[in-house]
């Protein structure tokens, strides 16, 4: 009898401690580890500027389509605005021997880009794969009917509003000037553009043979000397014999340069003249104070991007940042200084 109670007591007791201490869970046999678990954050990458290859960390280039300038490269246009800022620039040969610029912008939006001045027709090979807005102040029509088969939004003087104006203190035409940010107003497609080149990595070494300076030898007094400056890894630009310095006082002075050798259908300086920029050809490609010797090949729709090819096959890379392409007749040999 004596046993029942002490095991009835037991009983009673344990119960007791189970109302007490709610919270104390039975085991269950099993063994358990408590493991404190640790989060890795990593920083968050800037996007890349596709024109440019750069990190954009506001992320501008990628919420806008590019814009494509037309722009004045005479005496009389000097100083230049806004190219400075520009992703990429084409220089080409037009009617009369003269050099025009198209100037396209994406990652930057300058105030005041110009002098603006006419369309013609390599400017529809240009812009093809990029699409976006085409900026320009007017032109004839054969070069305003090229201009319209391509995949842009046209904006010239009349339609421009306040996105284009003139400057009283300079004579016309080389007075007229376009405001990036309004033109952006008009929005375009695609966004955003696709990107024209391939980059180096950061701690990847330039490759090619060291240059210091080379010329390039457009019509009449357009020839274009480009010097390396080795304190801003860039290419110092002189026109005309001068230092070709922007109206806000910058050295046009881009990452890269880029001699694409073109056929000029219909002849050099004619009015219906324009670089043919299907096909392939020969490049010669400036960066990082080196010159690779390759090619350009674009497939057969007018949509394909240019590709840039060294003589094993693969994608030349360039230097992050502004590259100019320099549309140069067939044959013309350049001026090379080593």
């Amino acid at each position: 009898m004596r046993k029942y109670v002490l095991l009835f007591v037991a009983i009673v007791i344990v119960a007791a401690a189970v109302l007490i201490y709610p919270h104390v869970k039975k085991s269950t046999g099993a063994s358990t580890t408590t493991t404190t678990s640790t989060t890795t954050t990593t920083a968050p990458t800037a996007p890349t500027a596709p024109l440019t290859g750069l990190p954009d960390p506001t992320g501008a280039s990628l919420t806008r389509p590019a814009l494509t300038v037309k722009i004045e490269n005479t005496p009389d246009a000097l100083p230049q605005w806004g190219i400075s800022e520009a992703d990429v620039v084409y220089e080409e040969i037009v009617n009369g021997g003269i050099t025009r610029l198209a100037a396209i912008f994406n990652s930057h939006a300058p105030t005041k880009v110009g002098p603006v001045r006419s369309v013609r027709p390599t400017d529809t090979q240009v812009v093809w794969p990029i699409g976006g807005i085409f900026a320009y102040s007017g032109g004839a029509q054969y070069a305003i009917d090229s201009i319209e088969t391509a995949p842009v939004k046209l904006i010239d003087e009349s339609s421009a509003g306040a996105a284009m104006f003139r400057d009283p203190n300079l004579e016309a035409p080389h007075n007229l000037f376009a405001s990036a940010p309004a033109l952006f107003a008009f929005k375009g497609t695609p966004t955003p553009p696709p990107a024209l080149f391939g980059y180096r990595a950061a701690t990847a070494k330039p490759v090619g043979a060291p240059v210091t300076k080379f010329v390039v030898p457009f019509p009449s007094i357009y020839p274009v000397t480009w010097t390396w400056d080795s304190a801003t890894n860039s290419w110092d630009r002189t026109l005309f014999g001068q230092p070709d310095v922007t109206g806000t006082g910058q050295r046009e002075s881009p990452k890269n340069v880029i001699v694409m050798y073109v056929n000029y259908v219909n002849g050099i300086g004619t009015m219906s003249s324009y670089a043919d920029l299907q096909g392939a050809g020969t490049a010669m490609v400036f960066s990082g104070g080196r010159e690779i010797v390759g090619t350009w090949s674009r497939g057969s729709s007018k949509a394909d991007v240019v590709q840039y090819l060294g003589s094993s096959g693969a994608t030349i890379r360039l230097t992050p940042g502004q590259t100019w392409v320099e549309l140069l007749n067939d044959g013309v040999p350049l001026s090379i200084t080593r």
